[in-house]
């Protein structure tokens, strides 16, 4: 199916009041390769459950910048175990060890960092976009995050053409827990994105 930008706006009004399910089961209907991509960060876990519940061997994409805290990595394999995620990990070309040594994890005004996020973030993400070549994209983006996820929607069009899905956009974090309470669901909140060290900063992967 071809997602123009008439239609995912037209579908956008039709999502007004729709559950997370009800969005998912439409983009999976009319996706001919769908992915879902995760860090396992906070209320990640809402996202992963729920596309899986629709469509349970979802290729999940995983791009682990390598500096995601023991307990992050143990919420990964506590999902990975209790959901039966299809995990398709996409690492840094090289290893975090070598780059503490030569880089670091390098301040936001460094002009280093733009380097680093490349390395760790983006050309991982790229490489799995490359490999997968998704027509739909499920997200947890939501609206309040950045300035830029403020501008979006449920549906949106990303640079290269693929449709990003945020089943929770419209969701608080008091609505996300409910959800993680109903369904008991863990969450992590001792997640570490050394890309983007303030919360309502951009990464890069969305712009």
């Amino acid at each position: 199916m071809s997602f123009s930008e008439e239609l995912i706006q037209e579908q956008n009004k039709k999502f007004e009041g729709a559950s997370p399910q009800e969005i998912i089961a439409w983009a999976i209907e009319n996706a001919k390769n769908a992915v879902v991509t995760t860090n396992f960060r906070p209320y990640e876990v809402n996202i992963l459950h729920a596309v899986t519940q629709v469509k349970a061997d979802i290729p999940v994409i995983w791009c682990d910048t390598g500096y995601n805290t023991p307990n992050t990595y143990r919420h990964a394999e506590e999902l990975i175990e209790r959901l039966g995620l299809q995990i398709d990990l996409y690492v840094p070309q090289q290893t975090t060890a070598h780059r503490d040594v030569v880089m670091g994890i390098p301040q936001i005004d460094d002009p280093r960092h733009a380097i680093f996020t490349e390395q760790v973030k983006l050309e991982p993400f790229r490489r799995a976009m490359e490999a997968h070549q998704p027509d739909v994209w499920f997200t947890n983006l939501r609206k309040g995050q950045t300035a830029l996820r403020d501008s979006l929607d449920v549906l949106s069009l990303s640079k290269d053409g693929v449709l990003k899905v945020g089943p929770f956009y419209h969701y608080s974090d008091a609505e996300l827990d409910a959800y993680l309470a109903e369904h008991e669901l863990p969450n992590e909140h001792k997640y570490f994105d050394p890309t983007k060290v303030l919360e309502n900063r951009e990464c890069g992967l969305h712009t």
